[in-house]
């Protein structure tokens, strides 16, 4: 059993948004068959009765309490100098305190690193092997925010995407392998640094489908003469902020000519002002609820318009995973391992769409069909039981960590 030290930017638990499900999910695969001291942050108020459960699961835990706006305020001293603002955000002096401590005291054999920011907190440690699960090339998602933006923030996006940039080919030829979530994310970054082709891999993102299962009981929360079209995430994630409410301009209209019974339920937490602008007879925004369940199970129809997207959506193989009819954009629906053309006497098992029309039409031909619906739905689920589990994706990592039989050094 090895020591491992895990440095993750946010509190892994509950996994109830996108980073969390997976930063979670790693945190079990390591504690499987190794000790792990968990260095993190929380920034959000709700996570806070969680932080007892996570002591009970690691041999040590360091939560450094993160105010977004200050950091956001702190980040921007980063202009100064060279760094990316991301690390200047994710800068804590405890946080590090805590590390070196732990690296010093307790024989750590390995790091392991969920997302670039955090990398930071091991740049001296040269004789420590260092993993780093990417997810997605970050940079190059302050890259794609720029032209959404105007000026200053267009310019500020363009700076973060390029600094970033090239943090993460210093840490990644820093670290004894790297991971992304998907092959096109490998595929980029190593275009966008080619020195690193040799030492990055995917990992693709997995769903508990015994969890995320639809269940006969499980009461439905809509009205009864609705046709629920849902979107599920975190509302203060511009992305998803610009994916609701380009479907509520764009879309909502069109389809509601054709289906007046349709409406729009965005279901997630901390909605922003923008989001709940949204709200109105033809759009529900939850924000945070007990259970995603429910919402998802009882859907007409699931939907994922993010125009900007970095890897799987782990919203898209919940929803196929509760048997739902999914309709995701084509750059979303493109990095799931998912049938998307139907073929002789098979349902397709995820719907791909390129436009306001293209959604306009898919969803209403599944509104149609009830039948196609639910023959969609199921395709989806057997494909997320047959091809995404968490343990088959992260036992890929084992081979670059300490092995459990290995004694820790004296």
């Amino acid at each position: 059993m090895a020591n491992i030290l895990y440095l993750v930017h946010r509190l892994p638990y509950p996994p109830n948004k996108g980073d969390k499900v997976r930063s979670w999910h790693l945190l079990k695969h390591l504690l499987t068959q190794h000790r792990v001291f968990l260095g993190t942050f929380i920034d959000d108020p709700e996570d806070e009765p969680h932080i007892a459960y996570l002591r009970s699961l690691c041999a040590d835990l360091h939560v450094a309490h993160l105010n977004p706006r200050l950091a956001r305020l702190r980040s921007l001293n980063g202009l100064l100098g060279g760094d990316p603002l991301t690390l200047r955000y994710y800068r804590d002096a405890a946080l590090q305190y805590w590390v070196d401590s732990v690296c010093q005291q307790q024989a750590i054999d390995a790091a392991v690193i969920f997302s670039s920011a955090m990398a930071q907190y091991v740049e001296g440690m040269n004789r420590l092997p260092i993993l780093i699960d990417f997810v997605d090339v970050d940079s190059a998602k302050w890259t794609q925010y720029a032209p959404n933006h105007r000026w200053p923030m267009s310019a500020l996006y363009r700076r973060e995407g390029e600094f970033l940039l090239a943090y993460e080919r210093e840490m990644a030829m820093r670290a004894a392998r790297s991971f992304f979530v998907t092959e096109a994310e490998v595929a980029l970054f190593t275009a966008l640094a080619p020195e690193c082709s040799l030492r990055v891999e995917a990992v693709g993102n997995g769903v508990d489908a015994d969890y995320f299962a639809p269940d006969p009981a499980r009461a439905s929360p809509f009205a009864a003469d609705e046709l629920p079209v849902v979107f599920t995430g975190a509302m203060d994630y511009w992305p998803n902020v610009d994916a609701v409410s380009w479907f509520a301009r764009e879309v909502l209209p069109g389809l509601r000519q054709r289906r007046p019974q349709v409406r729009f339920v965005i279901v997630g937490r901390s909605p922003t002002a923008e989001v709940l602008a949204l709200a109105g007879e033809h759009v529900r925004v939850t924000g945070t609820v007990p259970d995603v369940r429910p919402y998802l199970q009882h859907a007409a129809v699931v939907v994922a318009p993010l125009r900007v997207a970095r890897g799987i959506q782990n919203k898209i193989l919940e929803a196929m995973a509760m048997a739902r009819p999914v309709i995701a954009s084509s750059e979303c629906a493109a990095v799931v391992d998912a049938v998307c053309e139907p073929a002789e006497g098979k349902a397709p098992e995820l719907i791909s769409a390129s436009s306001a029309a293209d959604f306009i039409a898919a969803i209403d031909a599944l509104l149609a069909s009830p039948d196609r619906a639910t023959a969609i739905g199921e395709a989806a689920r057997a494909r997320v039981v047959a091809r995404y589990s968490w343990e088959a994706h992260l036992s890929r990592i084992d081979p670059y960590l300490p092995s459990p039989e290995k004694p820790s050094p004296p």
